[in-house]
């Protein structure tokens, strides 16, 4: 198997990597707007380097994986879809729902497979608590409580390219809160606060972020994220039923100290960021995406699914710049998902 990557930055490098390790890769092509760079990452890892995307589709591959920046995603899986490859695509699909709808379209039209890059679906304590809920150890399940807090803040040119917290961070959360419980949002009411660097401001984003969101069962979910968390990256999900409750993302790498005198101690090396953190799920996804393309496994994340996802990202955002509850049937796209 032939494997264009279309992007060489900080995720298209550790893919790249990935790829070729794989037993069932036999070459990649990559490509970058930095030809320096990507011609670099090629001779490392003894792989070829194209000046170009159109190389990519006229040298001739069987599938294409896409890491360059997000207002690129959109185009370039309109292009593979034409050209009726596969794609594996980093999240989001655009960061506007017209994007995401037109790409999703090109898809279907041309019946070829489009994964996105969720990582998290792939990362051994989310897929416990889902079996868990799945399974019925939490009885009738009431309370997530979600979140996602950076050490540091990504740089200032990127925040406007970004799409905001809850389209660029949260929608990992939002996400994993419906392939975790299976249920879907029904309503939100979000919040936002721009009270730390002015470069937030500046990019019309927030810093840190909280939203309160209903599911189609009752059950209810809190969400916050931020940019500044000085003690480590930390992820992490707590769920709630009436029979026992259970936590993603606790261990001893997890960045919180308790102050009760019998607690556990401060982790001694604390996560650094979600590249570390979620290093094997990264890895998985991208052998799921290669068993996707040989056809022995079904496609674990479409384009719909990612669609899902952005709705809610939308919903927050709308609810946090006019502050009221938004419900989903207010944002378009909300033709019925298939969740696995």
């Amino acid at each position: 198997m032939r494997i264009g990557v279309i992007g060489t930055g900080r995720i298209g490098t550790i893919h790249a990597n990935t790829l070729s390790r794989h037993r069932d890769v036999g070459s990649l092509i990559l490509t970058d707007a930095d030809r320096a760079r990507a011609q670099q990452l090629a001779h490392r890892l003894g792989e070829t380097a194209a000046p170009g995307v159109d190389e990519i589709f006229k040298w001739g591959v069987d599938a294409v994986v896409i890491t360059t920046a997000t207002p690129a995603h959109a185009d370039f899986i309109g292009r593979a879809a034409r050209a009726g490859l596969p794609v594996f695509c980093e999240k989001p699909i655009a960061l506007d729902l017209p994007g995401t709808l037109q790409a999703i379209a090109e898809v279907e039209t041309a019946g070829t497979i489009l994964q996105m890059g969720f990582q998290r679906r792939f990362d051994t304590g989310y897929a416990g608590a889902r079996d868990a809920v799945r399974a019925g150890r939490l009885g009738r399940l009431h309370t997530v409580r979600a979140m996602t807090s950076d050490q540091t803040p990504p740089p200032a040119e990127y925040l406007p390219l970004s799409g905001g917290l809850y389209r660029d961070s949260l929608i990992h959360d939002f996400d994993v809160l419906r392939w975790v419980t299976g249920r879907e949002v029904t309503d939100v009411y979000a919040a936002g606060s721009d009270a730390g660097p002015r470069m937030y401001r500046e990019a019309g984003d927030v810093d840190t972020a909280a939203a309160v969101l209903s599911l189609e069962d009752g059950t209810l979910a809190t969400i916050t994220g931020t940019r500044l968390n000085g003690a480590g990256y930390d992820v992490r999900m707590e769920l709630a039923g009436e029979l026992d409750q259970i936590v993603v993302g606790l261990d001893d790498r997890t960045p919180i100290a308790s102050t009760e005198p019998s607690g556990p101690p401060a982790a001694d090396k604390p996560w650094t960021g979600f590249l570390e953190r979620f290093a094997p799920a990264y890895e998985a996804e991208l052998a799921a995406f290669v068993e996707v393309v040989r056809g022995e496994r079904p496609n674990p994340c479409d384009g719909r699914e990612a669609l899902q996802a952005l709705r809610i990202a939308e919903a927050c955002d709308l609810s946090r710049r006019e502050r009221r509850p938004v419900r989903l049937v207010e944002i378009p796209g909300g033709r019925e998902p298939l969740l696995r």
